[in-house]
């Protein structure tokens, strides 16, 4: 497609000598009005060097450019604002979505480079709770994106599989659980069991030292305990597959902490080697004083590792493995001094790739009478919730007399596209408290919405008389309504990419809330089947064109885009 802003900045380029054209491009800003032009140019950093007031600078600067490209240039307090030629625009906009569409706004900017996303990451034994949605879709999202710019992506479901917890489990398992009533509710029956050992161990403390003590023995591989701890393991990947399936996420890797067993004395002696670890009180640390941070526990007294050492060892794991451009971890802020820890550690242990580690921290989920506890069994299912949603998405259907014959698709699509899309909507950092009212609140600036859009497009191109073709006369599609439409649809390549930059998967969620917004204003304002033949093939072009972005921003944060509801 053709780069409308280079374009300006070429212009520019040629009266202004003080700026480099990669400068003046960056500095072109996109009016908050559309009645300011399309692009802008501030003039008050020439200011100073030409020694001019900006106003005056930007008068002689519209005086002395090259127009032929623009409908009109025009000089607003400072402002240089460029209104481009709106059938060039449309036609530039409709081809390139036209020639790519399901490609339309991805790149091959990231070919040949390798890039690893960590996401979700469950702990098993344990319940696939609302709390762990936001690593899952807002990973999943992100890893959508970058394959999307053609980068080589690894989606790696890192399981908390391993640890002091397990000890906990097998411990309480063998003192109040038994085999029948595990099989048939795995995580349920874990839980509770889970639950109750933080109960006793109240009580009776000692139980913490025993539960070290299996964990120990875990690590040591004995039988009985791997038996257990593998059993589990594999109960909670069934559970956790169905919730998976139920939001069409998947993974290259399941690779979790466990994997990495074997893989820890290599690390601690290349650490030993670069002269990182000291003893304390028994255990052994990196002191990080220097470096502004408490010490990073690598093993503690009874030889056991923790977190800290596994991410190490898979970080050089997957270096080695993968040779990843870019491993990025999508795990909770309250994690943001863990991860500070190990990536300086691995500084320190000289390896130059240490930069390339990415923590994407999100913000928590609370419940609306305070915050989740798995100890106290306090949780809401992630599999409740999205059952829930299409339950809930069915009956609205059936209230408006919707007569769709898949009824029973659309509802889990647009159900569960809810929930995602309510994830995404805002700044990933940001905490917010759940509720089931907002969750399943299909008004506003909602995914039902947006997929609703994309299937009212898709009904205007099913009544059309005519298809959809490039050759048609563009004049009919520069109206402000359908004008404001191409311009967002022009800008969806660079929104994908600034998604991509600072991995916030809202970015893309934002637009196309924008999109769908321009297009039913474009839809209410617009005749568009009409007997114009001409005319027609002319707006319908757009509407394909809208319907198309709509569907790779959806595809993008992991949702469906129903032809029908």
């Amino acid at each position: 497609m053709i780069d409308f802003k280079e374009q300006v900045a070429q212009v520019l380029a040629k009266e202004i000598d003080a700026l480099e054209q990669a400068e003046i491009k960056n500095l072109i800003e996109i009016p908050p009005k559309s009645e300011m032009g399309d692009y802008s140019f501030p003039c008050f950093r020439l200011a100073k060097t030409y020694k001019k007031a900006p106003v005056k600078i930007a008068d002689d600067i519209v005086a002395a450019i090259d127009k032929e490209l623009f409908e009109k240039v025009e000089n607003l307090n400072g402002y240089i604002n460029f209104f481009l030629d709106k059938k060039a625009v449309v036609k530039a906009v409709a081809e390139e979505v036209e020639e790519k569409k399901d490609r339309f706004g991805g790149s091959d900017i990231g070919k040949g480079k390798k890039v690893i996303v960590e996401y979700s990451s469950p702990n098993i034994a344990k319940p696939f709770h609302i709390g762990h949605i936001r690593s899952t879709v807002i990973g999943n999202a992100i890893y959508k994106i970058y394959d999307f710019l053609g980068y080589d992506t690894v989606r790696i479901n890192h399981l908390g599989d391993y640890g002091t917890q397990f000890g906990k489990m097998i411990v309480a398992y063998r003192k109040w659980g038994n085999e029948e009533e595990v099989r048939k509710a795995p995580i349920q029956t874990l839980l509770g069991l889970y639950v109750k050992f933080h109960e006793e161990a109240e009580e009776h403390p000692e139980l913490e030292d025993e539960a070290r003590d299996t964990f120990k023995k875990l690590e040591d591989g004995c039988e009985e305990e791997y038996r257990l701890w593998e059993w589990f393991r594999e109960e909670s990947l069934k559970e956790f597959s169905r919730v998976y399936d139920m939001l069409g996420i998947t993974f290259d890797s399941y690779a979790g902490e466990s994997f990495y067993s074997d893989k820890m004395d290599r690390i601690t002696d290349m650490m030993e080697e670069k002269g990182l670890l000291q003893k304390s009180e028994g255990a052994e640390i990196v002191d990080l004083s220097e470096y502004g941070m408490s010490p990073a526990l690598i093993r503690k007294k009874d030889g056991s590792t923790l977190y800290i050492t596994r991410d190490i060892a898979a970080a050089v794991y997957r270096k080695e493995h993968y040779n990843f451009d870019k491993n990025i971890y999508v795990v909770a802020a309250q994690q943001n001094l863990h991860f500070q820890q190990w990536f300086k550690i691995i500084e320190l242990m000289g390896f130059n790739w240490a930069d390339q580690c990415v923590h994407i921290p999100f913000g928590l989920v609370s419940l609306d009478d305070g915050t989740m506890s798995t100890r106290k069994g306090k949780v809401v299912f992630l599999e409740d919730v999205l059952n829930r949603a299409v339950e809930k998405t069915r009956e609205v259907m059936e209230e408006k007399n919707v007569g769709n014959e898949n009824i029973d698709e659309v509802s889990k699509q647009v159900g569960i596209g809810a929930v995602v899309f309510q994830e995404l909507s805002n700044n990933r950092i940001k905490d917010y408290t759940f509720s089931w009212d907002k969750v399943l609140n299909f008004d506003g600036e909602t995914g039902p919405y947006v997929q609703y859009t994309h299937a009212r497009a898709c009904s205007v191109l099913r009544k059309a008389t005519v298809g959809v073709t490039t050759d048609v006369d563009y004049s009919y599609i520069t109206t402000e309504t359908a004008y404001e439409l191409a311009k967002l649809i022009l800008r969806f390549p660079q929104v994908v990419i600034d998604a991509a930059n600072k991995y916030e998967p809202s970015v893309v969620t934002r637009h196309i809330i924008d999109v769908a917004q321009a297009f039913n204003k474009f839809y209410h304002d617009e005749h568009i089947i009409t007997e114009d033949l001409e005319e027609q093939k002319a707006k319908l072009l757009l509407v394909d064109t809208a319907r198309q972005t709509i569907a790779n921003g959806l595809y993008l944060l992991g949702m469906e885009a129903p032809e029908r509801m």
